[in-house]
């Protein structure tokens, strides 16, 4: 299933935990493992803490102090958004979470998240997909 996702500021952390979670139940699968990929180059998902939205906020500070905007990159000539693609390539652009009892496995303050490096924009695409046993 895709799941699609407006983002709203240049850079951003959405908690897209409860969609995934509604796409394991709807699954069927009771055992098994949930994959989780952004479907673009200038964002990532990342599992972190979901409790205090600060997190997201310092994770892309730290992001920009180590990976600044138009520091003479070769790709800010094409589009001007090479260090989206970088902070993308470090992050990742999955997540494999385990799916025990019909449910997405995840410790108590763990959320996934979307990290948008490069908006706003309409409709970011999230691949969930749900392997297992019913």
């Amino acid at each position: 299933m895709i799941i699609r996702i407006d983002t709203h500021v240049h850079k951003q952390c959405i908690d897209i935990t409860e969609k995934v979670r509604a796409v394991v139940r709807e699954s069927g699968v009771a055992s098994g493992v949930c994959h989780v990929m952004v479907l673009h180059a200038t964002a990532a998902l990342i599992v972190n803490e979901n409790d205090d939205p600060e997190i997201g906020v310092d994770l892309l500070d730290a992001l920009d102090r180590s990976i600044p905007d138009h520091a003479g990159w070769r790709h800010d000539r094409v589009d001007n958004n090479a260090q989206a693609h970088i902070k993308a390539s470090i992050l990742g652009p999955s997540e494999s979470l385990p799916v025990v009892e019909g449910e997405l496995l995840l410790g108590t303050w763990q959320g996934i998240m979307l990290v948008e490096l490069d908006g706003p924009r309409s409709g970011r695409r999230v691949k969930v997909t749900v392997i297992g046993e019913s």
